[in-house]
């Protein structure tokens, strides 16, 4: 009888240990960055928190995500709220699935051309992933300019006028801006 109750503790503490290590990947979503995002949109958007996804990616600046880059997020499914079914696919027979996510892009008329206009936009994937509403600390937007160089107005419009005349006026075209980020890690 002894034995029988042994055994039916082992047998239910191994039960409760597989279902508990089953569902703890259950609700891991591998997410793959959009232009626009934030680690704060994304992680609402799966019902978790920006802390949770910095520690599952080892992210050392939430606020420095990359367009393509995969995050592994957790928390609910989405929901596609036209017909309310889950909007996944699966990206393997393992735990981890791809979310159909995209957060809304809005692009405002650039002025650069040609190399500058190349340049430009690998500024603003380097500084910001192309997010106008990223994030960091006094930086803002897809060029990550000063808080107070866009004088309070955060439009897509204004981020383009002001990044244009910053650099025209500190280095000239943004071609030159893109060498000083690569030898000095900023513009």
């Amino acid at each position: 009888m002894a034995m029988k109750k042994v055994l039916m503790s082992v047998a239910a503490a191994g039960g409760m240990f597989v279902v508990g290590t089953s569902t703890a990947h259950a609700d891991n979503v591998t997410y793959t960055v959009k232009a626009g995002d934030t680690v704060s949109e994304i992680a609402e958007h799966f019902d978790t928190t920006v802390a949770k996804i910095k520690q599952l990616n080892q992210l050392e600046n939430e606020n420095l995500i990359l367009v393509g880059q995969k995050l592994l997020v957790t928390g609910e499914q989405p929901v596609n709220t036209t017909n309310g079914t889950a909007n996944n696919t699966s990206a393997d027979a393992g735990n981890t699935n791809q979310a159909a996510y995209q957060a809304p892009v809005t692009q405002a008329p650039s002025t650069a051309t040609g190399s500058d206009a190349e340049a430009k936009a690998w500024i603003a994937s380097h500084e910001s992933g192309g997010s106008y509403t990223a994030s960091n600390g006094n930086y803002y937007g897809k060029y990550q300019l000063s808080r107070s160089y866009l004088g309070g107005d955060y439009s897509p419009a204004n981020q383009e006028r002001v990044a244009d005349n910053y650099v025209a006026s500190r280095y000239g075209s943004w071609s030159a801006a893109k060498s000083h980020w690569l030898s000095h890690g900023w513009y």
